[in-house]
């Protein structure tokens, strides 16, 4: 959510903002709405202060017995004005902030400009793609040759883009979820939390989900929304909270599943679960001083990153571009994990510093140390990463000849010391 006076003095940059993530300027509209919400405010102001002269002089002259009736006629025409003027004022006020609700961060200045994805820019990669003497498989033939990855099933249970899993690659889901809580709170000091999957309007809007992006999300019959990732309820811990900045940083995890209605998203990927209506994911939430969040970005991007080193996956960091950026991100990190069955790079972490965006749509402010208010927190997110993709870049990285599939090191603890996960027939 953006502040109407930042906007109010110095409107070019604020269409400039817009620019970058190639929308179009809008401060005219805005601030056409902000002065009429302004001169009716400051109508009823006047005209406020002349009905309290009136007042004054009924009263004088009920006191010495005088006429009052024009007096008392023009209060009352006053009255009618000035409810007129509130309605107004309201009215220009609550369409000021629905317009105000639909516009996306300000992008930070370090963000290189660019339309889409193709503008992204890679800063940083870790480890080598595999090489095998044979031709890499996909996730989902490996899965279904040995008779763990049921989509059959699944699409007669709930329909197209829900997966299966049974006996080893079921408990290898969970090992990586419980693997990345443990590398969170233990190395990186996140404390875990479980929260509610169902949540209320004014949660979604905190986070920036509504009302932009109302068609992505499930929705049930009592208006609440099934959540799309963890950092909805994670980041509205501190919705309506003043924190004393000693507390600072928050930093919050929980391993949930996650509800997408994947709008728009017809055609792509629909084999295989890279793209799912439902799966798991570790969140990582911190909440902290504005000062504090540029450093704190690079920590929890570092943090995601590990769970990729300890799993041994090739990995790159990439720097979204402006147009590629999201809604309620000012920079955003991606981690791109390398497939081998489709033979590229894909997403599996995203990692974004919010700055004040989130705390404004939620009212979440820090207390200095003086006791005064010293404005909003900054709040970022990230995956730390998503269950079900890192099971596709573990099955593909790690796959065998005879389509059998390495666990790595560091899950077999998690899999009561299972090495391999081979054929039917091994």
């Amino acid at each position: 959510m953006h502040d109407i006076r930042d906007i109010r003095n110095d409107p070019a940059a604020f269409d400039a903002a817009l620019v970058r993530r190639g929308l179009e300027p809008v401060s005219a509209a805005l601030l056409a709405h902000d002065k009429a919400r302004r001169e009716a405010l400051s109508r009823v102001q006047e005209l406020q202060a002349r009905r309290n002269q009136l007042a004054r002089a009924i009263g004088a002259a009920k006191r010495e017995g005088g006429e009052t009736g024009a007096l008392e006629a023009e209060a009352a025409k006053l009255k009618e004005e000035i409810a007129a003027l509130e309605a107004v004022a309201e009215a220009e006020e609550r369409a000021l902030e629905a317009k105000l609700a639909l516009l996306p961060n300000r992008l930070a200045p370090d963000v290189p400009d660019g339309r889409d994805e193709n503008d992204n820019v890679v800063v940083k990669q870790w480890g080598e793609p595999p090489r095998f003497p044979f031709p890499a498989r996909q996730h989902f033939e490996l899965g279904e040759a040995l008779g763990l990855m049921d989509f059959e099933a699944a699409a007669r249970l709930a329909g197209s883009r829900f997966t299966v899993l049974r006996g080893a690659l079921a408990r290898l889901s969970r090992a990586l979820g419980q693997f990345m809580l443990d590398l969170a709170t233990g190395v990186f000091g996140y404390e875990e939390h479980q929260v509610p999957l169902l949540v209320s309007r004014e949660t979604m809007f905190g986070t920036g989900q509504l009302p932009k992006f109302e068609e992505e999300l499930f929705q049930t019959r009592d208006g609440r929304f099934l959540i799309p990732t963890a950092e909805v309820p994670l980041t509205n811990l501190v919705r309506d909270e003043i924190i004393p900045e000693t507390r600072l940083p928050f930093r919050f995890t929980a391993l949930t599943p996650c509800f997408r209605a994947e709008a728009g998203a017809a055609g792509r990927d629909t084999r295989g679960m890279l793209r799912q209506h439902q799966f798991d994911k570790v969140e990582l939430v911190s909440i902290t001083l504005p000062g504090q969040s540029a450093e704190e970005h690079e920590r929890m991007t570092r943090a995601a990153e590990m769970v990729l080193e300890r799993l041994g996956l090739p990995y790159r960091r990439v720097l979204l571009c402006a147009g590629d950026t999201g809604f309620a991100s000012a920079k955003t990190y991606d981690l791109e994990v390398w497939l081998p069955g489709q033979g590229r790079y894909r997403e599996i972490s995203s990692c974004s510093n919010c700055g004040d965006f989130q705390a404004r749509r939620m009212n979440a402010r820090f207390r200095r140390a003086d006791g005064k208010v010293g404005g909003f927190v900054h709040t970022l997110n990230g995956s730390g990463v998503a269950v079900g993709r890192a099971l596709i870049a573990v099955m593909e990285n790690y796959q065998e000849e005879d389509g059998a599939i390495r666990i790595p090191d560091v899950l077999q603890p998690y899999m009561g010391g299972q090495a391999r996960i081979g054929p039917p027939s091994s």
